[in-house]
């Protein structure tokens, strides 16, 4: 499975891209507009620094606005992947924009039925998120199970994206489901890192070492 990381702030990502764990950014109008600097320089310098997909949000609710912005937008750089939302007006520029060799992240899916329709649409990725969903009381991963047997079953070329991820066991339960990309805030994946066992392991190997290394002084003095 892929790990995207979900941030505009070029900081934290050039932090976790040096470890080579990060396959890809997505980003979206609320997370841009965190960061200083202009939005194109800020999508340019993400793609610079990731070679992976980098997913870019339009703005324009109307189908005209949405396709001007995904063709503008896809020539920041090849590796943009232009975010579409999932309403009427998006499906008809999905269509649109797809033909045109755009790739499409249709985003703030929330049913697989919406996901079904993005993927018959022509959309590269599908975005279900599944922290909003547990936020209203439904399981949010229902939604990533049902869209990975419905890809399966008519082996769409669609990647499920499971967006919307809000701790580490959200990351787990994307992988056994067989979701092809999990995306998260910086936090998550650093928390992925840590283990309690993985510190007091490594301490005790620091102080054993210590106290061989005073051992080994002593007997030679």
């Amino acid at each position: 499975m892929k790990l995207f990381l979900d941030t505009a702030n070029l900081v934290q990502i050039k932090k976790l891209n040096q470890m080579g764990i990060v396959d890809g950014i997505t980003t979206n109008p609320t997370l841009v507009a965190k960061e200083p600097g202009d939005f194109e320089d800020i999508i340019a310098a993400i793609c610079r620094e990731v070679k992976g997909d980098v997913s870019a949000e339009v703005v324009a609710t109307n189908f005209d606005g949405m396709v001007a912005e995904a063709r503008h937008l896809s020539t920041i750089a090849p590796n943009v992947v232009v975010k579409i939302p999932i309403i009427p007006e998006g499906l008809r520029a999905t269509k649109v924009v797809s033909g045109m060799g755009i790739r499409v992240n249709m985003t703030l899916v929330f049913s697989a039925n919406q996901g079904l329709l993005a993927a018959k649409a022509g959309a590269s990725f599908i975005s279900p998120f599944i922290g909003r969903l547990d936020d209203i009381g439904q399981r949010g991963m229902d939604v990533v199970e049902d869209l990975v047997k419905i890809r399966d079953n008519y082996h769409m070329k669609a990647e499920v994206l499971v967006g919307s991820i809000r701790h580490t066991q959200h990351v787990l339960e994307a992988a056994k489901a067989g979701a092809d990309i999990a995306t998260m805030p910086a936090e998550v994946m650093e928390k992925m890192m840590q283990h309690p066992l993985t510190d007091a392991g490594l301490k005790r190997f620091l102080d054993d070492w210590e106290q061989a290394k005073k051992a080994r002084a002593s007997i030679t003095v």
